[in-house]
């Protein structure tokens, strides 16, 4: 039983950290391109902890109010990147459709 968690909790702190880690990426990103694969990777990370949580409280390792608490962190973190996400691909179309108009 403990080797489950352990498992579980495992792939929940990879997930999880790799959020953080995508998002420092994208702060030195070559390219609008570059920034924009970086944080689509941290949208599938936090997509993937949040199936994770989700695992854990089913298999009872997350009580009610923790998984709720944790789980609405981690929902607000998913949809922040997402706005974010679909802002900077905007601004690309945007930018090429300008570039497209003006030659």
């Amino acid at each position: 039983m403990i080797k489950k968690e352990f498992i579980l909790s495992k792939q929940l702190l990879r997930s999880g950290t790799s959020i953080g880690a995508m998002i420092r990426e994208a702060e030195h990103a070559e390219s609008k391109s570059d920034f924009i694969h970086k944080f689509a990777i941290a949208q599938k990370e936090a997509n993937e902890s949040i199936y994770w949580l989700e695992l854990l409280k089913a298999t009872d390792y997350l009580n009610e109010k923790e998984f709720e608490n944790i789980n609405n962190d981690a929902i607000s973190i998913l949809k922040l990147i997402t706005s974010i996400l679909k802002t900077s691909k905007n601004h690309l179309e945007t930018k090429k459709v300008s570039k497209l108009i003006n030659h």
